[in-house]
């Protein structure tokens, strides 16, 4: 029986599962079964196929969006109307056959917007380049799944049943699970809150389908089967999503308000250009970017240039330049994150918006 085959009699099983108390064991075993079933799919083929033509594209600007959704929903338009790239769009499936990368510049950043092509059912199985897709999409900072509003909400669970295939959990936080393997000493289980979902005997079970029988586990918030696993795994990427549903003059006012006030969405029209300001918007406060101003070591304060970084992972160092951050001594900023203007700071100290900092080296 082949990995396809497994998956299909594991998913039909939990499904016909009556979920309660005395199958709650069973189910994770299952889920932790089906977990390791889909990492050993993603894993590359070590026979050498044939050389074909680059997918991905080399990582530039100040973030990165990828747009992902089903064929001939408007990614293409909708690329053409935000960058000054031109991306073939037509009323025929799978127009688009590679990864288009464009720059959308707003406030003073550059945004590049990955054009992606049309995924179908079955992509995480590798169906009509799938994995390629979704391995560009990985490495986004912030996933746009454009949606044909004249179709529902069918689209949306479909993908993101594909993306949650893969290991990407959309709009939901880290799970706050410490976990470390030893090498000897057994399980030593602990929680700082009431546990409901993952009792002591769960966690030994889906540690033991992994073949983990020493290991730290502490529980810092209730968490479910299902994220103790991707805690396990270690592979799982956490990111924002922005849900938009395109050809809104194509419906009923009434979906069109339905649509709008669902969480992470917005409504848009690409051949009538309507609400492309709101949904940069919500784009730009998905990103969470900020702006850092540099000054040069003496004179005046006053702003020489600005850099642009993701608040969640700031390191201003890298975006001047890779080697700076070896060379470093120490730096002094102005602004809202420090308790004094100028204040001398290290590596590990949080920028805020509009902040100055002066970086001095060895």
């Amino acid at each position: 029986m082949g990995i396809l085959e497994k998956i299909a009699e594991i998913e039909r099983e939990i499904s016909r599962t009556q979920k309660n108390k005395a199958t709650e064991y069973h189910l994770g075993l299952l889920k932790a079964k089906l977990a390791k079933y889909r990492a050993q799919l993603l894993e590359p083929s070590k026979s050498a196929g044939a050389k074909g033509e680059g997918f991905d594209v080399m990582k530039s600007g100040d973030a990165r969006v990828a747009l992902i959704g089903f064929p001939s929903v408007g990614k293409s338009t909708f690329l053409s109307l935000m960058t000054s790239t031109e991306s073939e769009a037509a009323s025929y499936e799978f127009t688009t056959l590679t990864c288009i990368p464009g720059v959308i510049q707003y406030k003073g950043a550059n945004i590049q917007l990955l054009d992606l092509p049309g995924i179908i059912e079955g992509a995480a199985q590798g169906k009509g380049r799938g994995r390629q897709v979704i391995a560009v999409a990985r490495t986004a900072d912030v996933v746009i799944m454009m949606l044909d509003a004249t179709k529902g909400d069918v689209q949306r669970e479909l993908l993101e049943k594909e993306l949650e295939s893969v290991g990407i959990r959309l709009n939901c936080p880290k799970p706050n699970i410490y976990f470390k393997p030893k090498k000897g000493g057994g399980l030593s289980y602990n929680s700082m809150v009431p546990l409901t979902h993952c009792p002591e005997k769960l966690v030994q079970l889906i540690l033991h389908e992994y073949k983990i029988f020493n290991a730290e586990v502490l529980f810092r918030e209730d968490s479910t089967p299902d994220e103790f696993i991707d805690v396990i795994v270690g592979n799982r990427v956490y990111m924002p999503c922005l849900y938009v549903y395109n050809k809104v003059d194509q419906i009923s006012i009434e979906e069109v308000d339905r649509l709008a006030h669902r969480p992470n969405s917005v409504v848009i029209s690409c051949g009538m250009k309507l609400n492309l300001d709101y949904l940069l918007e919500q784009l730009w406060e998905d990103l969470a970017l900020i702006c850092i101003y540099t000054k040069k070591r003496g004179g005046k304060l006053f702003f020489w240039s600005s850099i642009y970084s993701n608040l969640r992972c700031f390191h201003p160092m890298t975006k001047i330049h890779r080697t700076l951050a070896s060379q470093f001594k120490y730096a002094l900023v102005w602004g809202t994150s420090t308790k004094y203007s100028p204040q001398r700071v290290g590596l590990t100290h949080i920028m805020e918006h509009e902040d100055v900092i002066q970086i001095v080296k060895k």
